[in-house]
């Protein structure tokens, strides 16, 4: 396995840096974090920009390399995180990219590429949040129409979104990762409701959605009728294989950024602390090239990233959440100051062990796909 880039690779790499140093500067102030249409806006002039030069399709059309190396370098440059077009860059987009019709690649690709329209991800339910396969919204098929009725959780951005990648079941007879289908819903369809959660940081990024005999096209179905199972494991390749990789870069910023707070503050001086901040960059530099791993095994097997990515997610987790706690203890009684992007951030990590799929249920895939463990009784 090579993990060395090669010196096209470090030419688009070079080229990159020098048009985020360019553009950057010229960028409008970021808006309140908790105005979610002023983000929408701002996320997507962000991803104009980036389409008008030439690196909209990155996460699709370029080499998982090339892919790896533009989240490391906008991060390294602090430049606009994708936001409001997470779901649509990262997750359906891939996935119809992967999966889809030519008709459909044509008609939702270019949008979500361009800034022009965003996704949300309507898969976890009230009781089918870590168990997603007991999902019980159903479509019931009425000529070239679904009628979907139900209700999804943890919607993400689904009070800004225009379509919402949508799991459904087609045939409760079947078995529960048979009858599964995975649609394209648009989120102005009647008998959509859509009703945003505040979170513990104070932000409103999900949201309940209430599905009233929603009617949504036989044609917006990505794969076969009762394939959505396979399909949707897709989509957790892309969400658990590369999604995380700029906040991996961003944990290790902030770690420099603790361990000089420490040197000014004098917390520096207390040697377990030292030990903790020490262990948390070898556990992130280890992520880091497990990342690379990951990329270099897609890029030789098709660009979908395989199981390794539930390894990543499960260890970055706990990484992340323990990065935090020693920044509270660094920051002292300032770790409750609400104002400052620590203290949101690691409001923020404490979602990370359920989010993209629990700690447990990665543990379960690492043991039965990669191990060849048996299934639990």
């Amino acid at each position: 396995m090579d993990l060395a880039y090669s010196a096209e690779e470090e030419e688009f790499r070079a080229r990159l840096r020098a048009w985020l140093a360019a553009v950057l500067p010229t960028l409008p102030p970021r808006p309140d974090p908790l105005d979610w249409p002023a983000r929408r806006a701002y996320d997507c002039g962000w991803q104009r920009r980036l389409h008008d030069a030439g690196y909209a399709d990155v996460h699709w059309d370029a080499s998982p390399t090339q892919r790896l190396i533009f989240l490391e370098e906008t991060e390294l440059a602090g430049a606009p995180y994708v936001g409001a077009n997470f779901v649509g860059l990262l997750h359906a987009g891939p996935t119809i990219a992967a999966e889809g019709t030519a008709a459909q690649r044509e008609r939702w690709l270019p949008p979500v590429l361009r800034g022009d329209e965003v996704w949300c991800q309507g898969f976890s339910e009230p009781e089918a949040g870590s168990d997603l396969a007991s999902l019980r919204t159903k479509a019931v098929r009425d000529g070239d129409e679904y009628v979907v009725s139900g209700q999804k959780i943890w919607t993400s951005h689904a009070e800004v979104a225009d379509w919402c990648e949508l799991l459904v079941r087609t045939d409760p007879a079947a078995p529960r990762h048979r009858g599964i289908s995975w649609l394209a819903m648009p989120m102005d369809a009647p008998g959509v409701t859509v009703r945003p959660l505040r979170t513990l940081a104070g932000s409103t990024e999900f949201a309940e959605v209430f599905l009233d005999e929603v009617r949504v096209p036989v044609a917006n179905r990505v794969g076969d009728e009762n394939d959505g199972w396979r399909v949707t494991m897709v989509t957790l390749s892309f969400e658990r294989g590369t999604a995380f990789v700029g906040e991996v870069v961003a944990c290790r910023r902030l770690l420099g950024e603790l361990a000089r707070t420490a040197r000014e503050n004098g917390t520096w001086g207390d040697p377990v602390l030292r030990r903790r901040l020490g262990r948390l960059s070898a556990e992130f530099q280890a992520l880091w090239r497990l990342t690379q791993a990951n990329v270099s095994e897609a890029q030789a097997t098709g660009g979908v990233p395989g199981a390794g990515g539930s390894v990543f997610k499960l260890h970055y987790s706990h990484a992340r959440q323990e990065l935090y706690e020693a920044a509270a203890t660094v920051l002292g009684p300032d770790a409750l100051d609400l104002g400052r992007d620590w203290t949101l951030d690691r409001l923020s990590s404490l979602s990370y062990t359920i989010a993209a799929g629990t700690s447990q249920i990665q543990r379960n895939i690492v043991a039965e796909r990669i191990l060849g463990l048996p299934k639990g009784r």
